[in-house]
């Protein structure tokens, strides 16, 4: 071994030696948040108010899309039958119908993904809230969201929802 080696091996055990005690008193705490976003008594009520805000889009949406089955179907079976004109424009008639669906479903897509990070901002901000009142409340000196292993003693994820209002 080299001496920079050696060097190098005995600054690591030295500074883990000095660490080890004052990680003894470091109160850590875990918060599931996909979890907490998933299960939160207010993450399902933003859930089911999104559901009924665009309830009636996405029944449009349903709606013109069934149109379009009918003409396609309609076109399938008597399309061997219908005059050249006939034919075309029902043809004609389907590609503004399909392109109208496909604009309308981007614009929906858009819409709800725009609404529902708005939604997930506002929980994340008062669950951020939440997460800082206990931290300081029960002396926490760092709380975490992602770990590889969690012992489930540190997770807080319960008390996080029970102080958003819920479970």
């Amino acid at each position: 071994m080299t001496k920079f080696k050696q060097l190098a091996i005995s600054l690591v055990l030295a500074s883990a030696a000095v660490a080890a005690p004052a990680m003894a008193d470091t109160k850590i705490g875990f918060v599931n948040t996909e979890r907490l976003l998933r299960e939160a008594p207010l993450s399902i009520a933003a859930q089911k108010k999104l559901e009924r805000e665009f309830a009636s889009r996405d029944q449009e949406l349903q709606k013109l899309a069934k149109q379009a089955r009918d003409l396609q179907a309609q076109l399938d079976k008597d399309g061997v039958t219908m005059s050249d004109s006939e034919r075309k424009n029902k043809e004609r008639d389907l590609g503004n119908l399909n392109r109208d669906l496909q604009r309308q479903g981007r614009e929906f897509r858009e819409d709800l993904n725009l609404r529902r990070n708005e939604e997930l901002g506002q929980i994340q901000e008062r669950a951020r809230k939440s997460i800082q009142d206990i931290a300081r409340t029960e002396k926490y000196d760092l709380i975490i969201e992602q770990a590889v292993f969690v012992d489930p003693k540190s997770d807080i994820t319960d008390r996080v929802m029970k102080a958003l209002g819920g479970k």
